[in-house]
């Protein structure tokens, strides 16, 4: 099929505009010089390419990392304001056990992952107030005692209303103790105000089996919860007397924010036994019960916030910690159990935790 045309001088225009428009009337000197110039282009983009590579490898090498953002919990809404207003109540969670070997969703551990959010929302001037809602048996003393600050430190300047769940006993309800208003359902399991330290004795098992542990230590202390031992009266003394250290500061506490005196919670409630929500507030630990919706308006009310909106705080969408997901994933297979029949205790650690928890 030929072009049509107008011709000049015998030469077709379109197919001259058609033939220099595809190149293919390029002479091979000029092909060959636009070749160059995208090969020279190419070359310069995979220098520059391969140099990045080169700097982020050499930072890792050496160690050098760059400062990361202080990561941001998205604000999930619960309740739309009765007017258009930037005013909010922060709803944060605390769930499960307290752990600092816990992965958090933001952080390194859970333990990081509230004092991140609470941190948030006292950053955050459009917060008027805060409620932490908590399910949990408490856990470890150190990171109980963490969480807690965490939430002094907020209620100095916005109001906290602590709401228990089903469960917020020992080192959860220590960590209730910092808020500004103690919320609870009358079926809640809370109280349990107590230290414990556990360890398996397993000598006689080892002499069934024939097997002997060797230990060579420096002090008559150093394997003082060796389980193929029977534990030394001295060594049960000691250990005693740093379960009760640990208690007196748990008592001092809730005698401090509750205003209680210590001698009558020591003789009475703070033996660790459980409390339900409605035996919490007979008894002065907490501050009134109700439902989850009822702390969100003692917050607007603590805060002269009516009109406020309420937003839970969620872990933000992270593309690295989706590919994490399919990145440890292996072709092994797992045994998953409950977490009850499986609970995350470590011999020798001190917990605040209701008895009945502990294996």
């Amino acid at each position: 099929m030929r072009a049509a045309g107008f011709a000049v001088a015998g030469k077709p225009l379109v197919r001259v505009a058609v033939l220099r428009q595809f190149g293919l009337g390029m002479t091979p000197d000029r092909r060959l010089s636009c070749l160059s110039i995208f090969l020279f282009i190419a070359l310069c983009a995979s220098l520059f390419v391969n140099f990045l590579l080169m700097i982020a490898a050499f930072k890792r090498v050496s160690g050098i990392r760059e400062a990361e953002p202080i990561p941001r919990f998205r604000e999930i809404l619960l309740q739309r304001g009765a007017h258009a207003t930037t005013e909010k109540i922060a709803v944060i969670t605390m769930r499960g056990l307290i752990s600092s070997s816990i992965p958090g969703s933001v952080s390194d551990s859970m333990v990081d992952d509230l004092r991140t959010a609470l941190q948030q929302a006292r950053d955050d001037n459009r917060v008027k107030a805060i409620v932490l809602e908590i399910d949990s048996p408490g856990g470890e003393v150190t990171a109980s005692d963490e969480i807690y600050n965490a939430v002094v430190k907020t209620r100095a300047t916005k109001p906290v209303v602590v709401y228990m769940e089903s469960l917020a006993a020992s080192g959860g309800y220590y960590v209730s103790c910092g808020g500004r208003f103690l919320m609870a359902n009358e079926t809640t399991i809370t109280g349990s105000i107590g230290v414990i330290i556990q360890t398996l004795n397993y000598e006689q098992l080892f002499n069934k089996i024939g097997l002997a542990s060797v230990v060579f230590k420096s002090g008559k202390y150093k394997d003082m919860l060796n389980g193929a031992r029977p534990i030394t009266p001295e060594e049960r003394e000691f250990v005693q007397n740093f379960i009760m250290g640990t208690y007196d500061k748990f008592l001092g506490i809730v005698a401090k924010e509750r205003n209680l005196p210590a001698d009558l919670l020591r003789n009475s409630i703070a033996d660790g036994r459980i409390l339900s929500g409605k035996e919490a507030l007979q008894n002065k630990l907490i501050d009134g019960l109700g439902e989850l919706d009822d702390a969100f308006t003692k917050a607007k009310q603590l805060a002269n916030t009516p009109d406020a909106k309420v937003v839970k705080y969620g872990p933000p969408f992270s593309l690295a910690r989706f590919l994490r997901v399919f990145g440890e994933s292996d072709s092994k297979i797992e045994l998953q159990l409950p977490k009850q029949l499986l609970p995350q205790l470590e011999s020798g650690r001190a917990y605040f935790l209701p008895s009945y928890y502990a294996p």
